[in-house]
């Protein structure tokens, strides 16, 4: 069979083209051979079903004890404990005796009490069954555990540690592990939203590590491709590889995604011609564009208030408005959407950049498409930009009011309109880079457009600080190789009138030519 790279679903050796998940997670193993409970959790899409399958295939081929995976998904959004428990009950011994691994005969359990205790301690019971009849160690995976929430949380995991506090004297798993996107802390604030006590006993005190699957390294991103050239003889020319690495940093499902496009959809299957880095920006303009479903689901997070307070900083360079320490903002990198770098909050990778400015201002752009014209700015030599930047100051005196009050994004508002109005003007023929992150006080946008780049560095007035701004602006320009570029700076002050908000300066400053653009 040939295989091809996977965009849905967990991986198979077999079938796809893939790197050893277990590689990503080295401690694992030593987290089961000491017979521990633990968590793995990671974004979506980034391989946590495909290293947990494949340690189970690894833990039963062995023999020396008995693997069990056992998905939670049917259960979202289950607020019944007594329901979810019965389910949960099924799921286990189900799986457990239709599993070819399971060193016991099938055992008949339709029909059974849940136990003793009732419905309430049904998923301790059908643990206690497996493990008694497996004769062996048992690791059981509850992957997607982070679909339970609430009471329902609460009654799985004390039933998980009851058992687990007593297996000395009655057979219960020697190692789980919950598999999400969740760490420890977001468990615990799926349990107690409103605050709720878990009173003085936590069933957390059982958990011995939090393991997080990170992204693919730059080397095994070209190791991954590798194995298609070796397949096929198509070769990743190198600036193809380097623009894969520069949009995704590695994150797996962009990684396949890229490589998928321009296989498949790019080239057709024809493996004499070799992937260039044009295909690779041909393909990520694609997978934007056409909101496959990772995408989708992740850009519809953005409409959400806990994630809103998180990114909405981001995207104009403010300051904090979320601690840290909370759950916001740990959920948001759970999410894989933003990630920590040098204590500050940045988007995950180039793509997601693109696409969170271009998701936002989605709305926007569609209204501009009967009210601005794409090409007026268009020049042989590239864009009119100092005509361009006196045409969105008139757009934004006479539509800003209105723009204001339809974002969410409350003080984002005027960086995504006119991320909005540039993407309108280059859509087709060029590409929009945005570098945003918390705290630095502006926006930075690279506009390539026809084989040139046009640097334009986005402010509010009131982080507007004379010489220092040119400073943060020279080195940008230095950053992309320019000589020129623009600022705008907007102007919030309701109250001021708007000859005093709309001006152009020209600076020189360091050897560039900065352009102040007022709003």
């Amino acid at each position: 069979m040939e295989k091809y790279f996977n965009v849905a679903g967990p991986c198979f050796p077999a079938k796809h083209y893939m790197l050893p998940a277990l590689d990503r997670m080295p401690q694992i193993r030593r987290l089961v051979e000491q017979e521990m409970y633990f968590v793995i959790h990671a974004p979506r899409q980034t391989g946590k079903t495909t290293a947990v399958k494949a340690l189970a295939r690894e833990i039963n081929a062995k023999g020396d004890r008995y693997a069990l995976y056992c998905t939670l998904e049917t259960l979202q959004n289950a607020t019944d404990p007594a329901v979810s428990n019965a389910a949960i009950r099924d799921l286990i011994l189900d799986n457990a005796h239709s599993d070819p691994a399971f060193p016991a005969p099938l055992c008949a359990h339709e029909g059974e009490p849940p136990s003793n205790g009732g419905v309430g301690l049904a998923v301790r019971t059908a643990l206690r069954t497996i493990c008694r009849e497996a004769g062996r160690p048992v690791v059981v995976f509850f992957d997607e555990a982070d679909c339970l929430a609430g009471n329902v949380l609460i009654s799985f995991l004390r039933q998980l540690r009851d058992g687990y506090v007593n297996r000395d004297s009655v057979p219960f798993p020697a190692s789980i592990a919950l598999v999400g996107m969740l760490d420890v802390r977001d468990y615990k604030a799926q349990i107690r939203p409103d605050g709720q006590s878990l009173g003085q006993i936590s069933p957390f005190n059982v958990i011995t590590e939090d393991l997080m699957l990170r992204n693919f390294t730059e080397s095994e991103v070209a190791a991954l491709y590798a194995q298609h050239t070796e397949a096929t003889g198509q070769v990743f020319e190198p600036a193809a590889l380097e623009k894969v690495w520069e949009f995704t940093s590695g994150q797996p499902w962009l990684v396949n995604a890229l490589a998928r496009e321009c296989v498949v959809k790019i080239h057709n299957y024809d493996y004499s011609a070799p992937i260039t880095a044009d295909d690779v920006e041909t393909a990520k303009e694609t997978i934007i564009r056409r909101r496959d479903t990772h995408v989708d689901s992740l850009m519809e997070r953005l409409r959400e208030p806990r994630v809103r307070r998180v990114v909405e900083p981001v995207i104009f360079g403010g300051d904090r408005i979320v601690s840290s320490n909370s759950a916001d903002w740990r959920f948001v990198t759970d999410l894989g959407l933003l990630r920590e770098e040098n204590g500050s909050l940045v988007p995950s990778n180039r793509m997601y950049a693109e696409i969170i400015g271009r998701y936002l201002t989605r709305d926007v752009q569609d209204e501009m498409i009967q009210s601005i014209p794409q090409t007026p700015w268009a020049t042989p030599e590239g864009l009119d930009m100092p005509g361009l930047m006196a045409a969105f100051q008139t757009f934004w005196r006479e539509n800003s009011g209105a723009d204001r009050r339809a974002y969410e994004y409350g003080e984002a508002t005027p960086h995504l309109v006119l991320m909005a109005f540039l993407q309108r003007v280059t859509n087709g023929d060029g590409h929009i880079l945005r570098e945003m992150a918390l705290g630095s006080r502006r926006l930075d946008l690279c506009v390539e457009y026809r084989g040139r780049r046009y640097a334009v560095e986005v402010k509010t007035a009131k982080n507007f600080a004379g010489e220092k701004s040119y400073v943060q602006l020279a080195s940008y320009l230095d950053s992309l190789g320019l000589t020129e570029g623009w600022m705008a700076v907007f102007d919030n002050d309701a109250d001021k009138p708007w000859d005093e908000k709309l001006y152009n300066r020209d600076v020189g400053f360091n050897g560039k030519t900065l352009h102040i653009v007022g709003l």
